[in-house]
């Protein structure tokens, strides 16, 4: 006759295997370096425990806690990365003054033209938010998962002649081609000389149909062969440029000359005109 034991599970059982599976499953967050699975273990067991939840369903939300959380600090280093020179996003941007993109800017808010590689240029005279929204649709892009760089237009041209120099030039670009977002901010504000001009065309032919760009000028299209130096190099840059591109147009005053009697400053009237036009 074979006799047969039931081994009871007392409080103190319970305890101690409790116990040993918390140190466990810190040993294990640790090997996977992701030691919030610990705290999302903890926090989610009695809950799973009494809405019946199954294996599956403790093991997901688990699961699903480390990726959020791992994703939002992943874009939080990516932001910090990319240069800005403030952090703006799109909810705080005043839309009552640019009624007219707001539709646009949402759609572009999906993400949708990185994985296009399509580009975006924003233009419009000074003050009327560009570089809010180029910085905003590169904090839409850190939080998509992408890379992104943030500089002004002499700030590239500055870094591409130093590469130039070094004999480096290929090297950087290669480089570049792996962010799926660069910012030029501020095309049109100060001139470019005609051999910067042509390495500053080879970033924009480097990224063509690979990557995206966002562009800022208070200047039409018809104004960059002046900036350029050279009309030909800047037909073409601008061919690669809008040939897959949403281009949004900015109007208005300056938000900086809110409240001081000014609608607009002598040196920028031309510019809006041209630009509206």
């Amino acid at each position: 006759m074979v006799s047969s034991k039931t081994t009871v599970k007392t409080p103190t059982t319970t305890a101690h295997n409790t116990t040993e599976s918390v140190k466990q499953l810190h040993y294990l967050a640790a090997a996977l370096k992701a030691p919030r699975i610990t705290e999302a273990a903890t926090r989610l067991a009695d809950q799973a425990r009494d809405a019946g939840w199954s294996f599956e369903d403790y093991l997901a939300a688990v699961l699903e806690r480390e990726v959020s959380a791992r994703n939002a600090s992943g874009a939080q280093l990516r932001i910090r990365a990319a240069g800005f020179p403030a952090a703006k996003t799109l909810e705080d941007f005043e839309w009552d003054t640019q009624p007219s993109i707001r539709g646009d800017v949402a759609a572009l808010a999906s993400g949708g033209f990185l994985t296009e590689a399509r580009n975006v240029v924003l233009l419009g005279p000074p003050g009327t938010g560009k570089t809010h929204l180029a910085t905003a649709l590169g904090i839409v892009a850190a939080r998509h998962g992408h890379r992104v760089l943030f500089a002004t237009a002499t700030d590239w041209v500055t870094r591409l002649t130093e590469a130039h120099r070094a004999g480096k030039l290929p090297g950087e670009l290669a480089r570049l081609r792996r962010y799926g977002l660069i910012i030029v901010d501020e095309v049109g504000y100060l001139p470019i000389e005609q051999d910067a001009a042509n390495l500053f065309f080879q970033l924009v032919s480097s990224r063509y149909e690979h990557a995206s760009l966002v562009l800022t000028s208070n200047l039409p299209f018809s104004g960059w062969g002046g900036v350029f130096g050279d009309q030909a190099v800047a037909a073409a840059m601008i061919d690669r440029i809008v040939h897959h591109a949403d281009v949004l147009t900015l109007k208005g005053a300056s938000y900086r000359l809110r409240g001081r009697g000014l609608d607009s400053l002598p040196s920028i009237r031309t510019t809006t005109a041209e630009t509206e036009n």
